[in-house]
């Protein structure tokens, strides 16, 4: 029976820390909905856009960069999205932290055409709370933050969260 303390020791600690890293990583829906932080200013590719414009359906906006990793591997997934959603959501992407040249090639070579935001200086990240790249927060038409997505996502799955945020 001494033999399994170790073992068993072990695996609660491994089963607690992954709950934990789960709560702290956003992906729980346990927070109050709270108003996003204003959006940059400052356009990289597209229109430019404000939480003013955005009212009145859900959004999804999108902190990248093009020195992430799972960013690149996301890169497809988030260019299918727009076309996907049909216009019942929108997108804006956020490029955190990120050489404008180097954004701006990201951007081209995914062929990405949703607006895309330059948060060069990381401020505005800092005000979401970001966590890490990359971020996906989900708004809803009254520009609060319902949840927040850490990590590479999929269309399939953003479009499940918006048919989720339509049904409450």
């Amino acid at each position: 029976m001494r033999r399994w303390r170790v073992p068993i020791a072990l695996l609660t600690l491994l089963v607690v820390g992954l709950a934990v890293a789960e709560v702290l990583s956003g992906s729980a829906d346990n927070r109050p909905r709270r108003a996003a932080p204003d959006l940059p200013a400052t356009v990289l590719s597209g229109k430019p856009v404000t939480l003013a414009d955005l009212r009145g359906k859900p959004t999804i906006v999108h902190f990248w960069a093009s020195w992430c990793g799972p960013c690149i591997t996301e890169a497809s997934e988030l260019a299918a999205l727009p076309a996907m959603l049909g216009g019942r959501a929108s997108v804006v992407g956020v490029d955190w932290s990120d050489s404008h040249s180097h954004a701006v090639a990201f951007v081209r070579k995914h062929g990405w055409r949703f607006p895309i935001l330059e948060d060069h200086d990381g401020k505005v990240g800092n005000r979401y709370r970001l966590a890490g790249l990359p971020t996906t927060f989900l708004l809803d038409s009254d520009g609060r933050i319902v949840r927040q997505l850490t990590g590479p996502q999929t269309a399939r799955g953003l479009m499940q969260r918006v048919d989720e945020l339509e049904q409450t």
